[in-house]
């Protein structure tokens, strides 16, 4: 995107976290914005956070998995605002629990939300943006959906998936020959409430509930919403086609490249003291 002043941009999950973040950092540059989350009191919160932006805002309660309600949010987004020039489809969840006991009904909830989620809304707005001179999407992937990582293959199942799908959808819009950049991000470890507001089977967590999420906001979630939203903006500025975000997605990237298949080894390793084998199948 040359320009952002002035453009229309759309973001799922902004009623916290990343998504917040990143209407504070459009803001700045002068976007206007559409906001979107299950979460209404989250997404009040941010409004009321840009109310001195100078910037026109609208919100509205939305489930990504639910493919009619975001086609409704991207008709209303082209009505209020007129137009809407980028789409960041932030919204995530997560499930921590082993590949053979996690329940479907948890499978599919972080499927519907994590990657037909992204599916929806690109959908969704893709009609509107390619009526514009220039469109970006972005879709939040994460450094697992470049590696994997016990007791989150369901997460991994729904973030290569998103990896995949931005990554055809950027070659075939080239190949259409539409002026809509595609950018895929892969952060690290972000300060937000993902861990906290996860699903979890308890019977899997060697350490317990508890102890697992106070671990990996200890000494993996390193990098602030902020630092990750900008980060994301440059990216979308320059058309980039992928962004690692945080000095860990970045050394895991290496480690993936140097030993595509041997990094399993180390992760089993580091993995071993949260993983807990069951006590009878």
């Amino acid at each position: 995107m040359k320009r952002l002043q002035g453009r229309v941009a759309a973001i799922t999950g902004a009623g916290s976290g990343i998504g917040r973040a990143l209407a504070s950092v459009l803001a700045e540059h002068g976007c206007n914005l559409a906001l979107s989350d299950v979460n209404e009191d989250g997404l009040s919160e941010t409004a009321r956070a840009l109310e001195a932006s100078g910037v026109r805002v609208s919100t509205r309660r939305v489930d990504v998995a639910d493919r009619e309600a975001v086609e409704a949010w991207a008709s209303e987004v082209e009505r209020e605002h007129g137009a809407a020039h980028m789409i960041f489809n932030n919204a995530g969840v997560a499930v921590m629990a082993s590949l053979r006991r996690v329940d479907y009904d948890d499978f599919h909830w972080l499927m519907n939300i994590n990657f037909w989620g992204v599916v929806h809304g690109t959908r969704a707005f893709l009609p509107i943006l390619a009526q514009q001179d220039e469109a970006h999407i972005v879709n939040i992937s994460s450094v697992f959906g470049i590696i994997a990582a016990p007791l989150n293959g369901t997460y991994n199942a729904t973030k290569f998936a998103v990896r995949g799908y931005t990554e055809a959808l950027r070659i075939e819009l080239q190949l259409d020959g539409l002026p809509i950049g595609v950018t895929c991000v892969h952060p690290g470890g972000i300060k937000t409430n993902i861990a906290r507001a996860s699903r979890r089977r308890p019977a899997d967590l060697a350490g317990g509930e508890q102890e697992t999420i106070d671990q990996f906001e200890k000494t993996l979630a390193r990098t602030t919403p902020d630092a990750c939203a900008r980060a994301i903006v440059r990216a979308v500025r320059r058309n980039a086609p992928r962004v690692l975000v945080g000095a860990d997605a970045k050394l895991i990237d290496k480690i993936q490249r140097l030993l595509p298949t041997g990094y399993q080894k180390i992760v089993a390793r580091v993995g071993r003291k949260n993983w807990r084998r069951p006590e009878s199948e």
